[in-house]
């Protein structure tokens, strides 16, 4: 089970909560199950209200990106990420520094939030 550690001015003191490994949650979906007030709207990955910034905490590689189209289009028009950290996830599986928390999909490493 992933730790999932989420960090804002919002918060009083950084919160870690555990993840189910495996069960297809979103990001969005563990922080609302906490009670962590990531902001969001849509919840359909199209307007871009609930980018996080992700940072694996684990000292290996981390696992494979998958960034869903409208994922990419609303960080990109955000100018959260460019062209070449797009290209990178897609070809490298370089994970970009933000997600959208609607889409992201928890796996099972330890991650910090930040929000």
């Amino acid at each position: 089970m992933p730790n999932v550690t989420f960090s804002s001015p919002k918060l009083k003191k950084d919160i870690t909560v555990y993840a189910t490994a495996g069960d297809c949650s979103t990001l969005l979906s563990v922080a609302r199950e906490h009670s962590i007030p990531v902001d969001f709207e849509c919840e359909n990955g199209e307007c871009g209200s609930c980018a996080v910034q992700v940072i694996v905490l684990e000292n290996k590689t981390p696992l494979g990106v998958n960034l869903t189209e409208k994922e990419k289009i609303a960080l990109k028009l955000s100018g959260r990420i460019s062209n070449e950290q797009i290209e990178a996830a897609e070809r490298s599986d370089v994970p970009p520094p933000w997600r959208l928390a609607c889409q992201f999909i928890v796996r099972g490493e330890d991650i910090l939030v930040k929000f």
